[in-house]
This record gives structure tokens, sequence and C-alpha cells, in this order.
């Protein structure tokens, strides 16, 4: 067999392995009951996947210009999907989604206990200190708002559910 025929061969080989692979990713993320472990199936499967299509292109194509986007394809995709899936795990565990029970260690809620401790410290030893970061950030919005282009909008802002309240405007 001559080389264009092995690297057409193993083009197709490559390309059925990652073709299955993405499916499998695609049939884990639907099937999968918890957020981890859809998590794990969008990200290992898929990212492998996507790099056994992507070789087998560069086999097939053959030219340097087309194995180099390629290669940049593949970094893109190493470096961004562990990036995502933290993120969505992070924010599933934020958000209540993620079973407790599932986990081993749990060194997230550790860390915003820790957190909310310093903040309380903090405020407990300077009450007037969720003033002055609100008086920050006002400054800082108004500034914000006087650059020159800047286009914002004004919303209200509601203090209390009590429609008594001279928090709010009865209009």
């Amino acid at each position: 067999m001559s080389w264009p025929q092995v690297a057409d061969t193993l083009a197709a080989v490559l390309l059925l392995l990652g073709a299955f692979l993405t499916l499998a990713a695609g049939v884990g993320i639907v099937r999968f009951p918890d957020l981890l472990a859809r998590m794990h199936a969008a990200t290992k499967p898929q990212v492998l996947g996507l790099i056994l299509m992507l070789t087998a292109e560069g086999l097939r194509v053959r030219s340097w210009s087309v194995v180099g986007v390629l290669v940049l394809i593949m970094a893109f995709q190493l470096l961004t999907a562990p990036i995502a899936a933290h993120i969505v795990g992070r924010a599933g565990f934020r958000t209540g989604q993620m079973k407790n029970g599932l986990l081993v260690v749990d060194e997230l809620s550790e860390d915003q206990e820790e957190a909310s401790r310093q903040v309380a410290a903090a405020i407990e030893s300077n009450p007037a200190l969720p003033g002055i970061m609100a008086d920050k950030f006002i400054e800082r919005t108004a500034q914000i708002r006087n650059q020159p282009g800047m286009e914002t909008v004004d919303f209200p802002i509601v203090l209390s559910d009590d429609p008594q309240s001279p928090d709010q405007d009865n209009a």
C-alpha cells in the first residue's frame, strides 16, 4: 500500500472513532441523570472525538495550511472545554442543581462558608461597610455613565415589598 492509501484508511478509522465518541457524548448528555455525569459526557468524549476527527481531516487533506488551522481548533477546544465545564459545575453547585450526596469532597462549600464568616466579621467590625461599598458602587457607576459614547438604561430598584413603604414611588 502506498502512503496516500494508508493515510486515507487511517483517516477513515479515526473519523469513525471520533464520530462514535461524539455520538456517545450526545447520548450521555441526554441520558445521564445528574449535572456531574452530564458535564463529564459533554467534555471528555466530545473533545477526544473532535480531536480524532480533526486528525482524520488533516490526514485526508494533506495541506500544511489546513493542518495549521486544525491544530489551532484542537488547541482552542483543549483550552476552553475544561474551563467551560468548571464554570458549568460551579454554577450548578451554587444554584443547587447538583446532588451533594455524589460528592466525595466538598471544598467549595467549605470555601463559601469561610468567605461568609470573613464578610460577617468585616461587617461586624465596621457596620458602615455595606454602605461604603454601595457608595463606591454608585460613584463608579456615575463615572462610567459620564464617559463619552456610553449609553445607560435607568431602572427602578425596589427596596421593599410593602406598597406603603417610603422607599418606593407610589405613582
